[in-house]
């Protein structure tokens, strides 16, 4: 459906950028002109929810031309990173038990947050460019 098309590159190109830009000082702007800030927990969660599930409904879905499954694979895998990127920190901040799974898995999600965001950016950029590509 073209829908999950759009929303596919509007949150993995959102998420994208949160995580890329995390303790920049792209946010004070973005706080002046917008009124919101990137670093607001309940814009995260939702930003992460949203992405995840337009991830899943990319697998279920397919656009017409494509092959199902395998035609929306590389977005919908970038948006469950991201999405869950989003969500673990978000899980992390409310926390209140450490346990060696949670720091190790922490310690794995903090090292890789903007490879991924990168990954999440230009995901989103070629699906918009190529919208036909197999694999985007």
């Amino acid at each position: 459906m073209i829908q999950f098309y759009f929303l596919s590159i509007l949150f993995n190109a959102g998420a994208g950028f949160v995580l890329i830009n995390e303790g920049n000082d792209v946010e004070s702007s973005i706080e002046s002109s917008l009124k919101f800030s990137l670093k607001n927990e309940t814009f995260r969660l939702v930003l992460g929810i949203l992405t995840v599930v337009t991830g899943l409904l990319k697998l279920l879905s397919s656009t017409p031309g494509d092959i199902p499954v395998i035609g929306d694979f590389v977005p919908a895998i970038t948006g469950f990173a991201a999405g869950f990127i989003l969500l673990f920190g978000y899980y992390r901040g409310r926390s209140v038990i450490e346990d060696d799974k949670n720091t190790r898995l922490g310690e794995i999600v903090s090292k890789n947050r903007k490879w991924i965001g990168f990954a999440a950016m230009a995901v989103a950029a070629l699906h918009f460019l190529f919208p036909q590509a197999l694999l985007l």
